[in-house]
């Protein structure tokens, strides 16, 4: 199994969960963990919202003892915040701290912040340069191809971050303004790659053990992140490990074994955030779950009612009369 080495942290496997805001939370991650994840990264952390003591931020924070290695990742635009804020946080137990500059939500691209970083190279350095000085764990980047098709500058601002002192950079084959549509471009990771020496990290389209490989063939990069790919898909992970060992794609999980998932991470969220909030937080994976299970769709569209664990569990019975 190839490893993945990112400043002093060496990963067991290239295989990276990616951070992606209210889906990866800790009942999340510890599934992706169990079925392989080599890195799990954490919902991004608002570096302002540390430095205020928002109340909500503890949760977002907190990490299980089972999780490690784990990626933090803080969202800012001033250097002195993110960097004071990453040293304040420091003793705590993740291993990297990455710095967002992909996320195209647009309240946080108004204030300047994710992907609007990369509209301001001069800036990126120094927020990247302060939070290197300020702790000892590796400091990352995650990057888009650029902010629009007008101004693609991946390669440019992962020779910053590298110039300025970060150990890694991922790069999401897609500008700000494609979100998350149309096809990843795959070229710009391998463009990256060719322009720095530390660790890249390739983003965007992976949804197989197939499709990871094909990426780190034509691209050269040396992890793949998954995100999209990993919602209501946790096995994806132990799909990609076995098809590195082996070429050989597992058999797709059953429909007892999308029962038993979707009941053990509901228990996840029930004793990590009480039985409202998990539940209600469980509806989205639910449908995820689901998907392409024949039949399921009227079982989605109830999934908005459901409310409490024993209300899930029996709706999470009737998916076994659906069949394989």
């Amino acid at each position: 199994m190839k490893k993945l080495t990112i400043g002093n942290v060496i990963l067991d496997n290239s295989y990276i969960l990616g951070p992606m805001a209210g889906v990866t939370d800790l009942p999340f991650r510890l599934l992706c963990r169990e079925q392989g994840a080599g890195l799990l990264c954490m919902e991004m952390v608002s570096a302002k919202a540390i430095y205020y003591h928002n109340k909500n931020t503890e949760a977002l924070l907190a990490i299980h003892p089972k999780e490690p290695p784990v990626s933090l990742q803080l969202f800012g635009s001033d250097p002195k915040i993110v960097s004071e804020m990453a040293k304040r946080i420091e003793e705590r137990p993740f291993s990297i701290l990455d710095i967002n500059m992909g996320c195209p939500v647009p309240k946080v691209v108004k204030n300047g912040e994710g992907s609007a970083l990369m509209k301001n190279p001069g800036l990126v350095y120094e927020l990247v340069n302060a939070t290197v000085k300020a702790i000892k764990k590796p400091v990352t980047v995650k990057i888009r191809k650029g902010f629009d098709d007008m101004h693609v500058n991946a390669m440019e601002i992962a020779r910053i971050a590298e110039e300025a002192g970060a150990s890694a950079v991922a790069v999401h084959g897609r500008t700000r303004e494609q979100y998350y549509s149309g096809r990843a471009d795959w070229d710009i990771i391998r463009q990256v790659k060719e322009a720095v020496r530390i660790p890249v990290i390739g983003n965007g389209d992976v949804t197989s053990g197939e499709t990871a490989a094909a990426m780190m063939r034509q691209t050269g990069c040396d992890g793949v992140m998954i995100a999209r790919g990993a919602q209501g898909n946790p096995w994806i992970f132990s799909e990609l490990t076995t098809y590195e060992e082996t070429g050989m794609h597992p058999p797709r999980p059953s429909v007892a074994e999308v029962q038993e998932m979707i009941l053990r991470h509901a228990r996840l969220q029930v004793d990590h955030k009480g039985e409202l909030a998990g539940i209600r937080e469980m509806r989205k994976h639910m449908a995820w779950y689901t998907k392409g299970i024949r039949g399921a769709a009227k079982f989605r569209g109830e999934t908005n009612v459901v409310s409490t664990y024993a209300e899930l569990e029996k709706m999470v019975a009737k998916l076994a009369e659906l069949g394989d």
